[in-house]
Order: C-alpha cells, then sequence, then structure tokens
C-alpha cells in the first residue's frame, strides 16, 4: 500500500501549468512540521514536493497561496530523468489525489479568491463528518465503535 497523509503549509503559491495534451498539472512545496524540536528548541519542518493533476491542480491553481495550511492525501511516487549535462536526477514527489484547507479563512488562512472555507475537492471536510454508527457495514466491513471500553488496552 503506498499512501502519505501529510498537513502543512505552502512555501509558496503553487505553479499551474497545462501540458501539451491540454492537462493541468500543478506543483509546489509543502512545509511539514515535525513532531520534535532540534537540540536548541527551535522547531524543525521538512519540505515536500507535491504535484496535483487535472480538477485537483485547478482547484490548488485557483483557492490556495503561499502559506496556506493544507491536508494532502496521495502516494509517494520517485522518478528519475537526465539533466542538460546527461547526469541522473533522481526526484521523489507526493502525487496529491485529495487536497484539503486545514483551517477556515478567519483562522488565518490565506488568500482564499471567494468566500471559501474549508472547501475541498467534492468531499465533505473531515472535520463535518458525521461519525459512521458502529453497526453499519461498508464494503463487508464493520465499522469499530469509537468507545474506549472496546479497546483491548489502556490508553
Amino acid at each position: 500500500m503506498n499512501k502519505v497523509i501529510l498537513m502543512g503549509r505552502l512555501t509558496r503559491d503553487p505553479d499551474l501549468r497545462t501540458t501539451s495534451s491540454q492537462v493541468s498539472v500543478a506543483t509546489f512545496t509543502l512545509a511539514v512540521d515535525r513532531r520534535y524540536k532540534s537540540s536548541s528548541g527551535d522547531r524543525q519542518a521538512d519540505f515536500i514536493s507535491i504535484v496535483a493533476w487535472r480538477t485537483t491542480a485547478d482547484f490548488v491553481g485557483k483557492y490556495c497561496r503561499k502559506g496556506t495550511k493544507l491536508v494532502i492525501s496521495g502516494s509517494l511516487q520517485t522518478r528519475t530523468y537526465d539533466d542538460k549535462d546527461g547526469k541522473k536526477v533522481y526526484v521523489t514527489e507526493v502525487v496529491a489525489d485529495d487536497i484539503e484547507f486545514a483551517e477556515s479563512k478567519r483562522d488565518g488562512a490565506g488568500d482564499y479568491s471567494d468566500n471559501t472555507s474549508n472547501a475541498s475537492m467534492g468531499n465533505t471536510n473531515t472535520f463535518d463528518r458525521p461519525k459512521m454508527p458502529a453497526s453499519s457495514v461498508e464494503d463487508g466491513f464493520t465499522a469499530i465503535d469509537d468507545d474506549d471500553t472496546s479497546l483491548p488496552f489502556d490508553l
């Protein structure tokens, strides 16, 4: 399984382009804070390259700016190419499948082009989704009750 979920802020405005076959592609970098601080007490971050295609790319290009806090889910991809000097270049990036705002405009997120807050690519925001009852069955799997007493270990 190849699944990546990241939350971070855009380090620059997305670069939205169109391929020769008229397919939208957006590239940008996401700064993701690490869970721990360095020995000097400073918070560290990783800078992750992200690629979005088609409607997801159009969404990013239209609504996201430098500083926008996003939640991105997708897959990790590696590829190689030869640069102009003939050297092999290795690239690792996340190919975004779903992108959602991690904060609303009034919480200090980037400058959006319209009044949309917590918008996503046709999905309801994860924070607004109702919990699935424990008795419901989807795709042959039964949902687990969120009650702490059902856990086989102590928290």
